[in-house]
């Protein structure tokens, strides 16, 4: 409810402007579901999902602010700035791609 909330803004006209507007909520509603699918989930295959999710959904939004001038929160990493977290591989992909990896 909360994402939905943040994302029913009154466009301004700037489409760039909205798109970010309208992304980031959505971004942080993904990060915030991962999060308590880490806290609380059993599943080690949703949990490492979860993980990568959070990793690059934190990415995206920092691309997006950088992209429009917008200055990033001190807690989100350059997406610029290689991450060890997530491989390069999985920075590039879109977070509705993801393959699932599954153990041997």
């Amino acid at each position: 409810a909360k994402m939905m909330t943040a994302m029913a803004i009154k466009p301004s006209g700037d489409v760039d402007a909205d798109f970010v507007a309208m992304m980031i909520p959505h971004h942080q509603g993904a990060i915030d579901m991962a999060q308590a699918q880490l806290r609380y989930g059993s599943n080690e295959q949703l949990k490492r999902l979860a993980q990568e999710i959070i990793v690059t959904q934190q990415q995206e939004i920092a691309t997006m602010r950088m992209a429009l001038g917008q200055p990033l929160p001190p807690s989100v990493p350059s997406p610029i700035q290689p991450s060890s977290a997530a491989p390069t591989a999985v920075q590039s992909m879109s977070h509705h791609s993801l393959p699932i990896h599954r153990e041997p």
